[in-house]
């Protein structure tokens, strides 16, 4: 190693010769706030797909792809986009991507029918997905030490109160922008804010510097790329039987992506810059790790939106404000928990996502018992402290673990290194809200019960909790029993004689 504890220095610490930015804490609320938009339309939407079915006249299976179609392409461009940040600029990409978005926002307000909508949706997402990436790398270029496990707090923050919030933010828009085309204004609330943010990350956002950057694989583009559409489109498609007639595609997913693989390490042998460099999950303390945790956690995380959504709105008549309200204690425990997280993170390590992971599975596995055997008329306020006990535990999850999995990430690597994080939790994603809805829905054909619908989902929901939080308990232990330090120095990486080639 080029630093260890032997010689006294704390891995932590800001490397030699680093002069902080000055603006850089304004700079990272521009892209928190970037960041918090296009998350937050992942779910925003789903309350509002039954108004838009009936404004645009559509059918069930092309509302769907409102969402669907959203996070197909949003995860499509994360990786790739994160390469292209760190090979170009960040500061360019983010700023492109983000006046796409916005466009794009006003375009889908705007849409005269579902086909243009559906179209807007998925330009609107990969604008997303090429802004993603980019908030991650930011933070690695502009902080350093423990600045960089605060900064990645109030990063995490935004994650996982940008996905529980999403109900809450579109039931209220609905409610103040009444009528058959209040729906639009879930889109146009971009705008303003969007553009504001443009004008601001222009002043204040880093440029990246030119020995960061190198060139993008473009073979590796097009075999990922292909990867992971064939693994996403089945799951986007369920609600249109993508499940039952197109599963062959998984197969052909894994396997186009083990060619992936195999390429990303020849490249890596003949020195040249891979799209995603293998050494990433082999060579980087935790990164390996912290994926896998967090895909586990966002099948779980993701679907339960959907399905509280469908048991509060249809199962007991809530209307879409007070349906997200019934879920705000989650998202106001997520909120408090995960910026003060980001201050423990240091201190705690990986104990922290064990504790929280506990936390979640204990809210809303009570969530499901209140909800299944108290009073209807009362059970949803019952509820209310436990699911703020798992939001609190959630605020314990997603911003550690984006820490921990992250912060040891060389700075010439941290977009696409920030891309495949997302990536994993884009698929969890999909995966959970796919199954979670299905499961939700065969239950109730054949019961008729509402609760017992709800309890199988949330179930389901738990199981993928419990890997994400076997995983986290297995890496703490070895962490314990071992002694070793909790991160890799991130030299250890950038001396490797390969990656000098690369600068």
């Amino acid at each position: 190693m080029a630093a260890s504890a032997a010689d006294g220095r704390d891995p932590g610490a800001p490397e030699a010769g680093h002069t902080p930015d000055p603006q850089r804490w304004r700079a990272l609320w521009v892209t928190l706030v970037a960041g918090f938009m296009s998350l937050l339309d992942v779910t925003i939407v789903a309350v509002a797909l039954p108004t838009i079915q009936r404004s645009l006249h559509a059918s069930a299976a092309q509302v769907q792809w409102v969402v669907s179609g959203y996070a197909l392409t949003f995860a499509l461009a994360l990786v790739t986009a994160g390469r292209l940040g760190d090979a170009l600029d960040r500061r360019r990409i983010f700023l492109l991507a983000l006046s796409g978005f916005v466009l794009c926002s006003a375009a889908c307000g705007a849409a005269p029918g579902i086909t243009l909508l559906v179209v807007a949706r998925l330009a609107q997402g990969l604008a997303a997905g090429f802004m993603a990436p980019q908030n991650s790398a930011l933070i690695q270029q502009m902080f350093r030490g423990a600045e960089r496990g605060r900064a990645f707090g109030f990063f995490g923050a935004t994650v996982g109160i940008s996905s529980a919030a999403g109900p809450i933010t579109g039931g209220a828009l609905l409610a103040l922008a009444s009528g058959p085309q209040g729906w639009r204004w879930i889109f146009y609330v971009n705008v303003p804010i969007g553009i504001l943010a443009v004008l601001l990350g222009r002043r204040l956002l880093p440029r990246t510097r030119r020995s960061e950057r190198g060139r993008v694989d473009a073979t590796g583009v097009l075999l990922l790329g292909l990867g992971v559409l064939a693994l996403m489109y089945p799951l986007v498609q369920a609600d249109s039987g993508g499940l039952d007639q197109l599963w062959w595609l998984f197969p052909v997913g894994a396997a186009i992506l083990a060619v992936f693989t195999w390429w990303q390490h020849r490249l890596v042998a003949r020195g040249t810059q891979p799209l995603l460099d293998p050494r990433l999950f082999s060579t980087v303390r935790g990164y390996a790790v912290g994926a896998g945790i967090g895909t586990l956690y966002f099948v779980g995380f993701s679907g339960v939106w959907l399905v509280f959504a469908l048991f509060y709105q249809r199962g007991l008549g809530f209307s879409p404000l007070w349906s997200g309200l019934a879920v705000t204690p989650f998202a106001l425990g997520s909120a408090s928990a995960a910026v003060v997280s980001g201050r423990l993170v240091e201190r705690f390590g990986r104990l922290l996502t064990v504790c929280g992971l506990a936390g979640v599975i204990a809210g809303l596995g009570g969530t499901a018992l209140l909800l299944r055997f108290a009073p209807l008329h009362t059970a949803p306020w019952l509820a209310a402290p436990v699911l703020f006990l798992g939001g609190v535990g959630s605020g314990l999850v997603v911003s550690p673990n984006i820490t921990m999995t992250l912060r040891d990430v060389p700075v010439r690597m941290a977009g696409a290194a920030g891309g495949a994080l997302q990536t994993g939790q884009r698929l969890g994603a999909a995966l959970g809200t796919a199954a979670l809805p299905g499961l939700f829905y065969l239950v109730l054909g054949r019961s008729h019960d509402y609760r017992g619908a709800l309890v199988t989902a949330l179930g389901a929901a738990l199981v993928g909790m419990a890997a994400s939080l076997a995983l986290a308990t297995a890496d703490w232990r070895r962490d314990r029993h071992t002694h070793r330090p909790r991160r890799t120095c991130p030299e250890e990486v950038a001396n490797d004689p390969v990656h000098a080639r690369h600068t």
